[in-house]
C-alpha cells in the first residue's frame, strides 16, 4: 500500500524546527565535525548544546529562516541528547548514539525489507528479525516505508525537506528495513563493537538517472532528455524520470555526516550498459561532493545477480555486470560485492541477502576500517595466453590462497575462434595456481574466452576465501 503524504517533513516544536533526519534515535558519525540544521525565526539566535560537549554552539537564523551549526562528535558511545534553544523555546533530541553511519541507495534489491516482498522471501530472515533488540546498537533511518506501507517521494526540483524516521532496533522495525543494509549494519556493529546507523533511500525499478542531479546529467550526459523537469507535465513513471529521486530522497540529506555509501542498483539499466560505468562514477562523485566529507569517501556496491530476464542465455545482464566491474576502476576507493553465486532463476530479488550484506561489510572492514586478515575483493580476470596446442590459459588476480575449484571440471567457461561462435570449454586449474586452462574439440584455434557471461550463467570458481570469480569476456573490442 502506498502512503500518500501531504505533510511538511519538518516538525515544529515551539519555534525550533528540525528536519526529519535530526530526531530521536539518530546516529551521528563518530570523531567528526557534523552539521546540525533546521529553521527558526529570521534574525533570532539559536543555541545548540550536545550533552557530550562542555559548551553550546550558537548561530543566528538567516533571512530565509535557515540555520546550520557544526559540532564535534566524540568516540563511539551514548545515549546522548542535544538541546536546541531559540529564546525560551527549546527542543531536545534524545537517545542519540555516536558511531558509524552509512547512506544506502538503490532500487528494489536495496529496498527489499527483511520481511521480504509478497511471495518473495528473504532467506532465514525470521531468525534475524526475532533477534533484533534495542540493546544491539543498530539504528535505521527509513525514507521508503512506514510500518510496511510504501512512502513514495519524488520531485522535479531539489527539496530540502523529506519524510523519514529514525527507528530503534526492534523486531517490528527490522522487518520493514532493507535486508541488505540491515545485514551489513549488524555485521559491522558486531565486528567494530560500536553503534551503526544506516540511512536508506531507495525505489524499486528506478534507473540510475533518477538518482543523479540535473546539472550532472546536463553536463556529462547530454543525450538524456530533461524537458519534463521544465514543464507542467505530471510525472507518470517515477522509476524512469531523471533527477526526481535525487531531488526528493538525496538532496534533503546532504548535510548529514556519513562514513560512506552503499549502492545496490543496475537491473533497470541493463539496456544502456554502455554508459553505466560512467553514470556510476558520476553518482559516486555527486555523493562525495554533496556530502562534503572528502573525494575518497568509500563507495561500495552490489553486482546484479543472475536471473532469467526472459532469456537466461542472453547477455544484457552480463554486459551490465561488466560495466559494474569497470566502474571499480573509474571510482577511487570503491569495491564490488559479487552475487554471481546467489541468483535465482525465478526471482530478480536474491533471497540470500545475508551474503550480500556480509560481502559489503567485508569491503568496509578491509578497506575502510583497515582490519587485517579479511579478504574482501573477488578474483577477476587479468590476462590470457593462447598456447600452440589449441588451449587457452586464463590468469586471474585478487586470489588470496589461490583459486578454489568446487569440482575438477570447472563450469561456466566458453571459448570461440575467429568466427566468434562460442562453445562450452573444458576448464581446469593447472599447476600454476592462478591459471585456468581452457579447451574444446569444437575450437581448435581459440581466440576468445568468456566466463559466466549470460543472464543466468553457470559459475564455479572461488578464491581460497570463498569469494566468487567476477564474470568476464576477452573479446571486448568486438
Amino acid at each position: 500500500m502506498v502512503l500518500a503524504l501531504g505533510l511538511n517533513s519538518i516538525t515544529m516544536m515551539g519555534e525550533v524546527r528540525l528536519p526529519a533526519v535530526i530526531a530521536d534515535n539518530m546516529v551521528l558519525q563518530r570523531n567528526s565535525e557534523v552539521k546540525l540544521w533546521g529553521k527558526a525565526t529570521p534574525g533570532h539566535e539559536l543555541s545548540v548544546k550536545p550533552s557530550w560537549a562542555k559548551k553550546a554552539v550558537k548561530t543566528t537564523a538567516e533571512n530565509d529562516s535557515t540555520w546550520v551549526v557544526t559540532v564535534s562528535t566524540p568516540e563511539a558511545g551514548g545515549p546522548y541528547s542535544i538541546d536546541f534553544a531559540e529564546g525560551k523555546s527549546t527542543k531536545t533530541v534524545s537517545n542519540v548514539l555516536i558511531g558509524e553511519v552509512w547512506f544506502c541507495t538503490g532500487q528494489s534489491n536495496m529496498e527489499m525489507p527483511l520481511g521480504g516482498f509478497e511471495r518473495q522471501p528473504v532467506k532465514d530472515s525470521n531468525d534475524m528479525i526475532a533477534r533484533a533488540k534495542k540493546s544491539t546498537p543498530v539504528r535505521m533511518f527509513v525514507a521508503d516505508s512506514e510500518d510496511g506501507r510504501w512512502v513514495r517521494q519524488y520531485s522535479k526540483t531539489p527539496k530540502t525537506e523529506m519524510w523519514g524516521k529514525w527507528l530503534e532496533n526492534t523486531p517490528e522495525n527490522a522487518s520493514h528495513t532493507s535486508a541488505t543494509a540491515y545485514y551489513f549494519a549488524r555485521y559491522l556493529q558486531e565486528v567494530l563493537d560500536v553503534p551503526v546507523g544506516i540511512m536508506i533511500s531507495s525505489l524499486g525499478g528506478s534507473q540510475i538517472e533518477c538518482w543523479l542531479p540535473r546539472e550532472v546529467l546536463a553536463a556529462e550526459f547530454p543525450e538524456k532528455d530533461l524537458k519534463i523537469l521544465d514543464n507542467d507535465e505530471p510525472i507518470k513513471v517515477q522509476q524512469t524520470t531523471p533527477s526526481i529521486l535525487y531531488n526528493a530522497k538525496v538532496n534533503p540529506l546532504i548535510n548529514y555526516g556519513v562514513r560512506g555509501f552503499l549502492w545496490y542498483q543496475g537491473e533497470s539499466n541493463r539496456h544502456n550498459a554502455d554508459r553505466y560505468a560512467d553514470l556510476m562514477a558520476a553518482y559516486a562523485r555527486t555523493l562525495r561532493s554533496k556530502f562534503g566529507n572528502g573525494e575518497d569517501m568509500p563507495f561500495y556496491f552490489v553486482e546484479i545477480a543472475p536471473y532469467n530476464y526472459g532469456n537466461p542465455l542472453a547477455t544484457d545482464a552480463a554486459l551490465l555486470r561488466e560495466a559494474q566491474a569497470d566502474a571499480v576502476k573509474k571510482i577511487p576507493n570503491s569495491g564490488i560485492a559479487s552475487t554471481i553465486d546467489i541468483g535465482n532463476f525465478q526471482f530478480i530479488h536474491p533471497v540470500d541477502k545475508a551474503t550480500v550484506g556480509q560481502r559489503l561489510a567485508w569491503l568496509a572492514l578491509d578497506n575502510t576500517y583497515g582490519i587485517k586478515g579479511i579478504a574482501s575483493r573477488s578474483p577477476q580476470y587479468d590476462r590470457h595466453e593462447v598456447t600452440g596446442d589449441g588451449k587457452m590459459h586464463i590468469f586471474v588476480t585478487e586470489t588470496p590462497n589461490n583459486i578454489c575449484p568446487m569440482w575438477t571440471d570447472l563450469q561456466g567457461f566458453e571459448i570461440a575462434g575467429e568466427d566468434g561462435v562460442y562453445h562450452q570449454a573444458k576448464a581446469q586449474v593447472i599447476d600454476r595456481p592462478t591459471c585456468i586452462e581452457l579447451s574444446s574439440p569444437d575450437v581448435p584455434e581459440p581466440k576468445y574466452a568468456r566466463y559466466a557471461f549470460h543472464n543466468f550463467p553457470e559459475y564455479s570458481v572461488y578464491s581460497g576465501y570463498g569469494l566468487p570469480l567476477l564474470p568476464f569476456r576477452t573479446d571486448r573490442s568486438r
